[in-house]
């Protein structure tokens, strides 16, 4: 071989070695989410090791209900306005991006506040006057239905007289008597009937503190779930009831239960018939929209597999998965804030965002809906707790980029 074939060959084997270099990087983006080459190669070899695991039962032939809506959603806090205009605001804004649904907590304390079927509010007597109660969300629900948004009441947070001791263990510690969250379920049903349909019974369940200052107990919150649904249905049978969104974590420490074994046991406790939706979050944390890692070690986006499965091994493939909460952390760098969350820039959130949502409208048939987290808060007084930084409008309505790129994906979808 002469010296020029050599170095011909030569310079082909590194081309060759360099598109397949090439062509491994974008592999690696587009299957793990990581965005630096040294996670990706580790992705990648995660990535690997799932053929040796057996694949999640997705049941995606089944006939699933509740997946033929809208599937964009985001998570409010309008319980926090003080003036009506800023409801008004905010639902305009949302209606204007394209969303349909809100995630809205009708928190118990601000209903029944100083007693049971007591719907007068003292706690600002000295300033504003005594208040009705359900004046507020009334409010919500008025605005909700001129902007065409449909509401998801997230039912939770006790007021401290449904408990003997009170604050002692927190504030989303459960009631002594299921029944009275059951009744307070069923006023919420009642008044707001034809109104509002879909109410989801609790937040994370599974972990510190949203049961309180306790240890988690998924047979509690089953007895819970299954008191407040049949109140529901009791009142308004064509209510659609959800489970409280399961969050995603590997600990197994009393406070905080693993997601899977939390809903295994749920069912175990005869949970089925007692919720037409499962909850979950669906956080990308520190990888993107398109990671296809399933470790169950690893907390991704992908992670909800795992609960589907669980879900159709329990003959419940013909509910649905809706992801209560969504987003990536856009905590900016000068703030010194940990990465509790993952970090990524407010463009990177802006990308990550609408790809997830079209992730979940293309390989996910079983989830009908997600709900970004979350929008705007009344005050930036949390400025300094990381998780701040989820929002998609400052509380001065600055938007941030991930608002107009949801609103540019949202109104491309609706146009095809």
């Amino acid at each position: 071989m002469s010296q020029w074939r050599r170095i011909l060959l030569f310079l082909g084997v590194i081309a060759l070695s360099f598109i397949a270099y090439t062509q491994f990087l974008a592999n690696a983006e587009a299957l793990t989410g990581e965005q630096n080459r040294f996670s990706q190669v580790r992705g990648m070899l995660q990535l690997s090791s799932d053929v040796l695991r057996p694949r999640p039962n997705l049941a995606a032939d089944a006939n699933i209900q509740h997946v033929d809506i809208s599937p964009y959603g985001v998570n409010t806090f309008l319980e926090q306005e003080v003036e009506a205009e800023n409801i008004d605001r905010q639902l305009q804004l949302i209606n204007e991006a394209g969303f349909v649904w809100i995630r809205q907590e009708m928190p118990w304390f601000d209903v029944e506040v100083h007693a049971k079927n007591d719907f007068l509010d003292y706690r600002n007597e000295a300033t504003i006057g005594v208040r009705e109660s359900w004046e507020k969300f009334d409010i919500m629900v008025d605005l909700a239905e001129k902007h065409e948004i449909q509401i998801v009441a997230r039912l939770s947070s006790p007021p401290d007289w449904s408990r003997a001791d009170g604050n002692a263990r927190g504030g989303f510690a459960p009631p002594d008597d299921f029944q009275d969250f059951a009744d307070y379920a069923a006023l919420m049903a009642e008044r707001y009937q034809g109104r509002i349909n879909h109410f989801q019974i609790w937040n994370e369940p599974n972990i510190y503190p949203e049961w309180g200052e306790q240890d988690v107990d998924p047979e509690a919150y089953a007895e819970l779930l299954c008191a407040a649904h049949d109140a529901i249905k009791a009142v308004n049978p064509e209510a659609v009831v959800l489970a409280g969104a399961l969050s995603p974590t590997i600990e197994l420490n009393g406070r905080n239960m693993n997601e899977f074994i939390y809903l295994d046991r749920m069912y175990r406790a005869g949970v089925s018939d007692c919720f037409d939706v499962m909850s979950v979050q669906g956080y990308g944390l520190w990888s993107g929209p398109e990671d296809h890692r399933g470790n169950p070690f690893i907390i991704n986006i992908s992670r909800n597999r795992y609960i589907r499965d669980m879900m159709v091994s329990h003959g419940d493939e013909e509910k649905p998965i809706w992801i209560s909460e969504m987003n990536w952390n856009a905590v900016p760098p000068e703030s010194g804030l940990p990465p509790n969350y993952g970090v990524v820039s407010l463009e990177t959130q802006a990308e990550f965002a609408p790809r997830a949502y079209e992730r979940m409208e293309e390989d996910w048939p079983w989830v009908g809906m997600m709900h970004f987290w979350f929008f705007r808060r009344a005050s930036d007084a949390e400025k300094n707790q990381t998780w701040y930084y989820f929002r998609m409008v400052d509380p001065d309505w600055t938007l941030m980029p991930v608002y107009h790129s949801m609103k540019d994906y949202i109104q491309g979808q609706n146009s095809q």
